[in-house]
């Protein structure tokens, strides 16, 4: 799952699009939750946006929607953990607020195979295009 979202990252850049990398911190937790740090394959390159979220999605109090807009980014490419979390979180959110969404279902991993399952064959379906990494990367032109 790692190598798969290190490739759609790399094809983003090399197709001149942003990379948002996410973080995860938990307030008033110390030390955070094993597992909440990044892996150094995905630690932000020059040019990403980094963002720190603080609830399961990373639009909340973040300033992630404004800085997208100002950029004229209108499709976001979900990927990460956990599927039913986070990854649900935000392509819900980026939904709602009217962004295209495209979930490359082998690039996120779920805490149980059962609940990735359902959120990409039951959730993810409604909410934008399901699809693979390759499909992702052939999008972008890689």
């Amino acid at each position: 799952m790692v190598a798969r979202c290190v490739a759609l990252a790399d094809a983003a850049r090399a197709a001149g699009a942003l990379v948002v990398v996410v973080r995860f911190d938990q307030p008033g937790v110390d030390p955070q939750s094993a597992g909440s740090q990044l892996v150094p394959e995905v630690a932000p390159h020059p040019g990403d946006l980094e963002i720190t979220k603080r609830t399961w999605g990373p639009f909340h109090d973040t300033g992630l929607d404004a800085t997208l807009r100002e950029r004229g980014v209108d499709t976001l490419v979900v990927a990460g953990v956990a599927t039913n979390y986070g990854v649900e979180q935000t392509a819900r959110i980026g939904y709602e607020i009217g962004y295209r969404v495209v979930l490359p279902q082998d690039a996120m991993s779920g805490l149980q195979t059962s609940a990735h399952e359902f959120a990409v064959n039951n959730i993810f379906r409604a909410l934008g295009t399901v699809c693979t990494t390759a499909e992702a990367v052939d999008a972008l032109g890689g």
